[in-house]
Formats: C-alpha cells, structure tokens, sequence
C-alpha cells in the first residue's frame, strides 16, 4: 500500500472518531409557571418545562392550569438551514452542539360565562340540530325600510 493510501485511510479514521452529536432541547415557558404542558398529546412536566426532540415540524400544544383557560394550538418548530443536508454533515462533523429553542405562552384567567348567555348559546345550538339536514340555517333578516320618493320637478317650457 502506498503512503497516499496510508495517509487516506488515517484521515478518514480520524473523521469517523471526530464525528459530533446534536442535542436538540424545546423548553416552554408559561405566564404563570407551574402550568401542565402536553406536547403531541403526551404529558411533558409542569412549566417551565424542557424536553428532547428529534424531529422538527408541527406540535399540538395544550396547557392547563386551575383558575386560567386551557389553552390548545399548534407550534411550529422551522428546520434551521444548518440542519439541511449537506450543511448538516459539515456542521455536525467536528462539533458538538446543542440546539435550544424556547416557547413563550401567556393563559388568561378564566371567565364564568353569564347563565343568560349560556342559555342563549343553547337554545340557538338546539335550533341548528332541529334544522334539516341539507336546509341551510335560517339567516336573520332584517325590516326592509320603505325606499325614499322622490318627485321629479315639473319641468318649465
């Protein structure tokens, strides 16, 4: 085997031992804290609250705490460019790396709802199931108000 040979095969050994590793970490912050975060469906901790991922995209958010609305949307966590191949290759093969992203979230304290709006909210979704099927819903109508007269003016000779 020649040198060149030799030195190919040191450096390729010597890239394989330098290969580094990405840790990727999603923490959710909440206003207030000490709120129950699920990601996906699946309970993560109480906020604030930091997780392993794998893979970049949409989550499903929900997060619940006594005395505030629950509040359930959707996040999406964008692939960075560093994380597209071949960029990947060369970003991850000397270094280790931690990606950390951070979610921010603010909950509303929760309102009672008026018995009187209740029961409107009610009725009007009983009226909507007693509808027919293929009938469109009932629009509200308005009183026609009667259209102006207006007189033409005599015309002089």
């Amino acid at each position: 085997m020649s040198s060149k040979g030799i030195v190919l095969i040191v450096v390729l050994a010597a890239c394989c031992f330098c290969i580094g590793c990405v840790e990727r970490k999603l923490t959710i912050v909440t206003e207030p804290s000490g709120a129950l975060v699920s990601l996906n469906d699946e309970e993560i901790g109480v906020s604030p609250v930091t997780v392993g991922f794998e893979w970049y995209g949409d989550y499903g958010v929900r997060i619940s705490k006594d005395g505030y609305q629950t509040l359930i949307t959707h996040q999406n966590l964008k692939r960075p460019i560093k994380d597209v191949f071949p960029f990947d290759l060369l970003a991850d093969m000397f270094t280790t790396k931690i990606d950390e992203y951070t979610w921010n979230f603010k909950l509303e304290p929760y309102q009672q709802i008026q018995k009187d709006e209740l029961i409107k909210s009610a009725v009007s979704l009983q009226k909507e199931t007693l509808a027919e099927p293929n009938k469109p819903p009932a629009k509200k109508t308005k009183a026609k108000q009667p259209k102006p007269v207006v007189e033409k003016a005599a015309k002089k000779r």
